[in-house]
């Protein structure tokens, strides 16, 4: 297939677990030499590999797609279902909860119009995986984001099922978050080094602890948010209409998903799970991009649906410390699109170059802080939205009363004084060279691949066996963050606070210790037999 027939098949992948990515390629290839010549395809002709959103960490899907160079799209088991297939299964249903994995995510990656080139076939021997073909419409556009469409509804409410519960066989705990790595099974605080939370060490300092503690006086009087509010406003250079304080960010997400009218949600992956388990628990249907290694996890022109509503993306990303260009955030809206940036994170970043927050020619943004990560207020619970006023009000309205407690407020008020934001700005630049000395000694490990550049007060590392090193890593005291709960990553993935260079040098006798033990990645032999994603592409990293 050449000429305008190029890049224009959709190719659905069903996959038991540990499926190798070979076995997964070689039935691609039987399936389209099974189409009868001339019009027989060729790779080159394929534009995406496609499957259920339980597949989208498994290592042989996405080695499969990184191979074949095409985005992987996954999709909401639900939205399978109601794709039409001459084959459904009743067996695959019970275990996916979707009739056909591998000729429903061909025909939905494809669109509308789509005809089912091949049908589903097995790979032989084992039977692993499954794998149809899918037409592309010759008036569709080419697909070159990895994302899936919602389920189709119509009218303003959201009247789709949910997405499947998180924390299933075949979903990513949304629910999973750093502060489980430094408890113990019955929940109580350790005393492991913490590089599992990305709250800056010692923290908060003592004027803010005295600043909190002052306003314990007036605790018999219900909550005033009018001088926060407007201290906040100051800070950012906006009128206070366009504030609201909110008990951290994690209830900005849920007012969002509750307020926010959307029939085509989309949240940006690998990011904090908050705002799609916000979502779904309001009802919603979303979709998940999933940005990839092969790009350095970094937003592609094309990479957002054109019809999404709603979008939801950090910057700097949780947790892939991607720093996202300000204007490549703002070119993602539209009219009668929200789009709602997460910069929990922004504060660890000096100057604060990509930030959106004092932006007011964005239409439809909704920007989120927190003042928990710089100083150390995760217990408080405090934060605050920006938009426009319209929106504000619409969030506000979805609010209980006195959201925000007195010593939340008193905290937020004194946070954004100026010399409070001078010695945040000093943090950030402690914290940038604290994160250049952390990776310069990830690098003396041949086979543990940290994502660069890094933007946030963390780091995202990809190494072998890595569930088996955090947990050594937790003997030998210290607590580091799984990845696999943040969907798009796998198994493979840590996450690293950023710590002052006397932990780092601990850290990193801790972690040659580890490795060694499990056979991790300790040498250079093993580290070229590792597959590294995107690695042909090291500029973009």
């Amino acid at each position: 297939m050449t000429g305008d027939g190029r890049n224009r098949l959709s190719i659905g992948v069903g996959a038991r677990r540990g499926v190798p990515a070979g076995e997964v390629l070689d039935l691609i290839a039987d399936a389209l030499s099974s189409v009868a010549a001339p019009a027989r395809p060729d790779s080159s002709s394929i534009a995406v590999l496609a499957t259920v959103d339980g597949k989208a960490d498994e290592p042989g899907v996405i080695e499969a797609a990184r191979r074949l160079g095409v985005p992987l799209r996954t999709f909401p088991a639900e939205v399978l279902a109601a794709v039409p297939v001459p084959r459904p299964s009743a067996l695959v249903a019970a275990v996916t909860g979707t009739p056909s994995v591998a000729e429903a995510a061909a025909l939905a990656a494809a669109g509308p119009g789509a005809t089912l080139l091949v049908p589903k076939r097995k790979s032989v021997p084992g039977g692993r995986a499954t794998c149809a073909v899918a037409l592309c419409p010759a008036t569709s556009p080419k697909p070159s984001a990895t994302h899936a469409p919602p389920a189709p509804h119509q009218g303003d409410p959201v009247s789709t099922p949910p997405a499947p519960r998180s924390g299933t066989a075949n979903e990513p705990d949304l629910r999973h978050h750093g502060d489980r790595e430094v408890r113990d099974a019955a929940g109580e605080l350790t005393d492991l080094t913490d590089l599992a939370v990305n709250v800056r060490a010692g923290t908060p300092p003592a004027w803010l602890k005295a600043r909190i503690a002052a306003s314990l006086d007036g605790l018999a009087a219900y909550p005033d948010g009018r001088a926060a509010r407007e201290a906040v406003a100051a800070r950012h250079g906006l009128p206070p209409e366009r504030v609201l304080l909110t008990a951290g960010a994690a209830e900005a997400f849920v007012l969002i998903a509750r307020a926010i009218r959307a029939r085509h949600p989309v949240v940006v992956h690998p990011q904090f799970t908050e705002p799609e388990a916000a979502l779904r628990d309001a009802g919603h249907v979303v979709e998940r991009v999933l940005l990839t290694e092969r790009d350095g996890f970094r937003l592609g022109a094309d990479s957002v649906p054109e019809d999404a509503d709603l979008v939801v993306v950090g910057n700097p990303t949780n947790p892939t410390s991607v720093l996202h260009p300000a204007e490549a955030l703002a070119r993602l809206a539209r009219p009668g699109r929200t789009l709602v940036v997460d910069e929990a994170f922004m504060d660890a970043v000096p100057g604060e170059p990509a930030s959106l927050a004092s932006r007011t020619d964005v239409p439809g943004l909704v920007v989120l802080r927190s003042l928990t990560k710089t100083w150390g207020l995760a217990g408080l619970r405090v934060g605050y939205v920006l938009a426009a006023p319209e929106i504000i009000a619409a969030l506000e309205q979805a609010q209980p009363l006195w959201p925000v407690s007195a010593p939340a407020l008193a905290a937020a008020e004194a946070c954004c004084e100026p010399a409070a934001l001078a010695e945040a700005a000093e943090a950030a630049e402690t914290i940038a060279a604290d994160r250049a000395y952390l990776l310069s000694r990830l690098r003396e490990f041949p086979g543990i691949r940290a994502m660069e550049p890094a933007a946030g007060s963390f780091v995202l590392i990809r190494m072998p066996k890595a569930a088996a090193v955090r947990e050594r890593l937790r003997t030998l005291g210290f607590a580091a963050r799984r990845g696999d709960t943040f969907p798009g990553l796998g198994p493979e993935w840590l996450r690293l606070a950023v710590r002052d260079r006397g932990t780092v040098d601990r850290f990193v006798v801790a972690l040659e210790k580890a490795v060694g033990e499990v056979g991790g990645p300790g040498g250079a032999a093993e580290a070229a037999d590792q597959p590294r994603t995107g690695g042909e592409h090291p500029a973009r990293l």
